[in-house]
């Protein structure tokens, strides 16, 4: 529940605390917390069986942590229902980026050279040579856009 507080923190906490509720009626303040603490969990857990209850047995796997998307989302993906870790596993990040970085730059990739695979080949990404703008080349003027 506390592990992001270190050990200082801890300390000024407890300082503190004695300094605003005084050392004589700290242990008061202290049981009174846990008092509420223990009720809210344990209407939580009666709140929780209820639900349970309600939905019956068909529903008996059912984890309320579930109804946070991401942890919803991590359980159903890291099953592999879907087939997602073959396509991760497929997937080849630095040779993707070598094949993009020598198409911006113009350079023939690996890729590139080899013969295209039986699936219907590569897309080629590289840049073509334009045609020679001539100098009478220009684009159209139009005086209403203006």
């Amino acid at each position: 529940m506390f592990n992001d507080i270190g050990p200082l923190e801890l300390v000024t906490l407890i300082v503190l605390a004695v300094l605003v509720f005084g050392p004589d009626k700290l242990p008061k303040v202290i049981q009174d917390v846990t008092r509420t603490i223990r009720k809210i969990r344990d209407f939580s857990d009666s709140a929780k069986q209820d639900i349970r209850e309600e939905l019956g047995p068909e529903f008996k796997d059912f984890e309320f942590e579930d109804l946070n998307p991401k942890t919803y989302l991590r359980k159903k993906l890291d099953s592999d229902e879907l087939g997602l870790k073959e396509i991760r596993n497929g997937f080849d990040l630095k040779k993707e980026m070598a094949e993009v970085t020598d198409a911006v730059h113009g350079r023939e990739s690996e890729a590139a050279q080899a013969p295209a695979d039986s699936a219907g080949g590569r897309v080629d990404m590289t840049k073509k040579p334009e045609r020679a703008a001539a100098a009478d080349d220009r684009p159209p003027f139009d005086m209403d856009a203006t």
